[in-house]
Order: structure tokens, then C-alpha cells, then sequence
């Protein structure tokens, strides 16, 4: 007979030892699935240090997650000593795979018989092993001076943005460890700039040959709600997971528009947002490309402008027509205060500070953007190019006037509302744009993530407007796009890029 495997080994094991936690057949011994098996086979018939496994809700994942934490708790994986962590964004999530391992082990005589739990405290161990497990939350206090040598990372596609200080700290843990070993095990998450997705896009590029990803999703290109999308999602599919169920699910959310995001991320694990953006992740990724100096260079170029509060993120956006290929270029420029960047990266989920560093956004000097270097830009701008009109929101004009003034500069000031009367024609236009193939943008990615936040409100006449109440993050980048797009179009079609009484020179 030939050696058997280290997956092999533990897949007998898991069968051996473990108990169906829950459901119709809860006690009965495990009885893994082939794709279960394939799994586990590629985790450990490999050199992991992390597995990605993301398919569609009820398809038994925190089950899974039980069954390997045990066995690096006391299974054939398990080292002397060591300690093992799940993570998840809330208490009750966290208390989810503790208390599905905790069952298993009451079920199983010999789990039983050498396994320890502590229920107030989220803890299992074992003493004759001298193994710990802790079942921790984004809500705990600190992550930091533990040494992880597994770790089951819970539904990470819950983590809005591209950062996670518990992943993180878990993650850095490991380091000590000669063979650590991370799970995250989730649906996926909405959006492209969701640390999951991060994670998985790196794991498809096959940047680290350690990192191993499992993923059952829908193609995009089915019927989303036929069962071969159901099935492509669902390995589970008319096996524990109830067939008829999930059919039901994709009926409502065929009847019911409103519930389709939430059904394609859920249950066909889709990277779709539940809540509809004003432009489709697909259809701002088809605009990307490279824009063209001489573009800007030979055309009339028109800025949009949104000031921010004095702490948070100010965008410019400027934008110039190819006439050869009918296309708007689009750059985009932001600012942020330089003191307290960390803490805004941490508050607001994304890299600032990295962004920064690599060119995306200029940090003004204190703990305000200082609107000097707004003005100093505009004027550069103004000499480098034909500047026709810059559309600005009123909210805080004054403060950047005063700095305008006091270099000395005329600039053609154009005011450009926020309501449905000024928002709604500007949104039309940009939205006929992109879905025309007429727009091309740099890929700049402070100004994806504002697209990716972006959310428009109806009004009852069906006039829209974008709401930075209803958006998870920032969306000045698109607010500043739209106002600058929308005038120059508007402008273009007029056969000027000016239209009398419709902006101010500021006048020294």
C-alpha cells in the first residue's frame, strides 16, 4: 500500500472522531462529501499558509471551519502548546463556530472524554496537548501579543473596505510560528475594495503559490436564476442544502428586483453590493485605460470641485474630450490632512497612507486640508491648460475664494448644486457616457472607491441625486466627476464651454 497522505490522514480522522453538530442527522458520525474532501485535500496535501473557501450561505462553512479547528486542537494536526483563534465582525458571529466546535466535541465520546470547554469565556482546550481555542471579535478589545498557530477567519466578506485590525493583527502574529495556517472561509464580499475581495483577486493572480482558494460562484453569464447557477454556488445544492428552498429564494428575487443583489451575493455568491451603485462595478472597470496629455493639453478642460470638511477628503476631477475618439478623459486629484491619516485609514477602511505614498492623494501639512494647496493647484492647473469653467458646491466656496484672492488669480468659478435640479441632468449625462464606452479613467484608486460607493436617491418625479447618507464611504471623487463631466457636456452641446451668467470670475 502506498503512504498515505497528510489530507488523507485528516479526512479520516474528521470521520473517525466528529459528530453532525446540528440539523436532521445531528449525532451521527461525519460523513465528508467530495467536495468537502477536495478541500481538505488541497490544503494539506500542499504547502498552505492560507486557504481561501468562499461559496453561497447554508452550505455547511462554519461546520467545516469546526471540523479543522479540532483537528489542529487535538487531531493529527495539533501541536503541543499552541494556540488556535477564530475570528468574526461581531460577538454573535464569533459565538457561531465556538459554539457549533463545542457540540461536536459533546457528541463525540472520545472528543468528550479529552476536550475541555469553557462557555463564558468562548474557550476549548485540551490539557494533556496544552491547546487553547478562542473565539474573538472585531468588537474585542486588542488581537495584539497572541501567537497564532491556526486561525478560521468567519465570514470576512462582512469586512467593508480593504483593512481588518483583527485580521491584520492575527495575521502578523502568525510570523513566529514555523507552520502557521489561516482559514477564511466566507461568502464573498460586495465589493471590489472589500478586504475578501483583495484577498481573492491576489489568490487568482497566483501572486503566493501558499495561498490556495476554493471558490464556488455563478458565472456571470448564466441565468441567474437557473439551478446550473444555483448548483455552480452551491456544492451542497439538493444534497443538506434544501433544493427547494434555494429555488424559492431565486423566485422572490426574480419577482422582486429589490432582493436580487442580496440573492446574487448571498446564494450565488456573486461580488454584487446589496445596495445599487449609480455605477456598476463592471461598467467603471470597461472605462478604465490610459488618459492622454495631449488630450488635456489640446482641448478645453473642465474641473469639478468638492471641498470637504477641514478633516476629511477634498477631490478634484478634470476632465478633456479626444474629438479624434470621442472619449472624456478623466484624471482625478485628492487631498487629506496629513495628522491623523491612520486614524482616518482605520475609520474610513481604506489605505490612505499608502495612497499617499504612492502618489494618489496630497497630504496638507496639520490636521485640516489646507485649502491653499486646493487654490495652488487650481492655479497650476489654470496656467497648464485651457481652463473653461470650474463647478464647485457653495458648501465652503468662501474659505477657497479667500485663498484665491489672496494669490492674486481670476478662475471661472461655476456654481453646480447638490439637489435633484442641478444632480439629476449632470447624473444622466454621466451615466450615458459610461455605458456608451465614452469615458475613459485611469483607474486611480481613491476615485474607484468612490464610484464603488456611490449611491443615487430618487426623488417622486424619478429625478435622482448622488446621497453621501446612503453610501458605506466616501464619494467626493464621483461627486467632483459628475459635476465636471455634466457641465462639459452640457457646455459642449451648447456650443461653448461657458454660457453667460452661469459662472463667476472671481474678481480681486
Amino acid at each position: 500500500m502506498g503512504r498515505v497522505t497528510r489530507g488523507a490522514r485528516n479526512i479520516a480522522w474528521i470521520e473517525s472522531y466528529c459528530r453532525i453538530p446540528e440539523g436532521r442527522f445531528v449525532g451521527a458520525p461525519v460523513q465528508l462529501r467530495p467536495w468537502q474532501k477536495r478541500i481538505i485535500r488541497g490544503v494539506y496535501n500542499a504547502d498552505t499558509r492560507r486557504a481561501i473557501i468562499s461559496f453561497g450561505r447554508k452550505n455547511a462553512k462554519t461546520s467545516l471551519s469546526a471540523f479543522l479547528l479540532l483537528l489542529h486542537l487535538v487531531g493529527p494536526e495539533a501541536k503541543a502548546n499552541s494556540q488556535l483563534y477564530s475570528t468574526a465582525l461581531s460577538r454573535e458571529q464569533a459565538a457561531i463556530l465556538f459554539g457549533l466546535a463545542a457540540k461536536i466535541v459533546r457528541l463525540s465520546p472520545a472528543l468528550n472524554a479529552v476536550v475541555g470547554i469553557r462557555d463564558t469565556a468562548k474557550q476549548i482546550y485540551c490539557d494533556e496537548l496544552g491547546t487553547l481555542y478562542r473565539a474573538l471579535s472585531a468588537e474585542a478589545s486588542t488581537a495584539y501579543g497572541l501567537s497564532p498557530v491556526f486561525v478560521v477567519h468567519d465570514e470576512l466578506g462582512q469586512v467593508k473596505g480593504p483593512r481588518s485590525e483583527l485580521y491584520e493583527a492575527l495575521e502578523t502574529a502568525s510570523g513566529a510560528q514555523e507552520q502557521p495556517l489561516s482559514i477564511i472561509i466566507s461568502t464573498q464580499a460586495p465589493t471590489d475594495g472589500d478586504l475578501l475581495s483583495i484577498l481573492i483577486d491576489d489568490a487568482k493572480r497566483g501572486t503566493d503559490p501558499r495561498t490556495k482558494l476554493f471558490m464556488y460562484s455563478a458565472p456571470v453569464q448564466l441565468d441567474p436564476f437557473s439551478r446550473k447557477a444555483m448548483r455552480a454556488a452551491n456544492p451542497a445544492f439538493g444534497d443538506f442544502l434544501n433544493a427547494q428552498e434555494v429555488v424559492e429564494q431565486a423566485a422572490a428575487a426574480k419577482r422582486m428586483p429589490a432582493r436580487e443583489a442580496a440573492y446574487r451575493n448571498l446564494v450565488l455568491n456573486q461580488r454584487v453590493t446589496q445596495h445599487s451603485p449609480f455605477i456598476p462595478a463592471p461598467v467603471w472597470l470597461r472605462a478604465a485605460g490610459r488618459t492622454l496629455e495631449e488630450v488635456f493639453a489640446a482641448s478645453p478642460v473642465t474641473i469639478g470641485l468638492d471641498l470637504s470638511a477641514r478633516n476629511d477628503l477634498t477631490a478634484l476631477v478634470y476632465v478633456a474630450r479626444d474629438e479624434v475618439e470621442q472619449r472624456w478623459h478623466v484624471r482625478g486629484e485628492f487631498f487629506v490632512p496629513a495628522v491623523g491619516i491612520d486614524d482616518r485609514a482605520s475609520r474610513d477602511r481604506v489605505p490612505y497612507d499608502l495612497w499617499r505614498d504612492r502618489g494618489y492623494l496630497t497630504a496638507t501639512p496639520g490636521a485640516s486640508v489646507q485649502y491653499e494647496y486646493v487654490a495652488r493647484r487650481l492655479v497650476e492647473l489654470a496656467e497648464q491648460y485651457d481652463v473653461s469653467a470650474i463647478a464647485f458646491d457653495r458648501w465652503r466656496i468662501d474659505v477657497l475664494q479667500a485663498e484665491l484672492a489672496r494669490l492674486g488669480v481670476e478662475l471661472p468659478l461655476c456654481k453646480h448644486g447638490q439637489g435633484y435640479a442641478d444632480m439629476a441632468p449632470a447624473l444622466d449625462v454621466v451615466e450615458g457616457l459610461l455605458l456608451n464606452g465614452e469615458v475613459v479613467h485611469e483607474a486611480n484608486p481613491v476615485l474607484t472607491w468612490c464610484a464603488a460607493n456611490a449611491i443615487a436617491v430618487r426623488d417622486p418625479a424619478g429625478n435622482r441625486k448622488l446621497d453621501k447618507s446612503k453610501s458605506t464611504g466616501r464619494i467626493d471623487g464621483i461627486v467632483a466627476m459628475v459635476m465636471a463631466l455634466g457641465r462639459a457636456v452640457t457646455a459642449a452641446e451648447q456650443g461653448a464651454l461657458t454660457v453667460d451668467g452661469d459662472y463667476e470670475v472671481l474678481s480681486l
